[in-house]
């Protein structure tokens, strides 16, 4: 069965993607959630007003992201954390912090869940991964401090 996606279904396509799908799941799962219309002619059309819609807001997120990360990736992001003599954080910094640090130092806010840390348990220079698009994916300089 041939069926339009009103909501993107992990697995199966996007908003406005025509697909073709068993009846059972169609009828089973696809109708009563909401998340697809049977493909008809008059509703093929409005696929296409669908896709036209999830491409410009596709459009204007990575034009966003693509902002964001031209604003981030010159500057050094500072993060003050607890350290030994020998420059040993006692725990290590994460996503949380990385992103409380740049709402705090440039008033660009990120979700946590965008950024990437790997193993920041020393003073120093590291870097963080950004992805806030599928297509934008940029780095984070960071400079750890030892507190006083």
């Amino acid at each position: 069965m041939q069926v339009i996606l009103r909501s993107d279904v992990q697995g199966l396509g996007l908003r406005g993607d025509i697909v073709d799908v068993a009846d059972g799941h169609a009828r089973n799962y696809l109708f009563p959630k909401g998340h697809a219309i049977k493909a008809s002619t008059g509703a093929i059309e409005q696929a296409k007003s669908m896709r036209a819609a999830r491409d410009a807001k596709d459009h204007e997120s990575r034009e966003a992201a693509t902002a964001v990360a031209s604003k981030l990736v010159p500057q050094t992001i500072t993060i003050t954390a607890k350290a030994s003599g020998e420059g040993k954080l006692f725990g290590s910094i994460h996503a949380g912090d990385v992103a409380d640090a740049i709402l705090e130092q440039t008033g660009i806010e990120i979700d946590r869940k965008e950024i990437e840390v790997d193993g920041v348990k020393t003073v120093g220079s590291h870097t963080a991964t950004a992805s806030l698009h599928a297509d934008v994916s940029f780095p984070i300089t960071l400079e750890v401090v030892a507190a006083e």
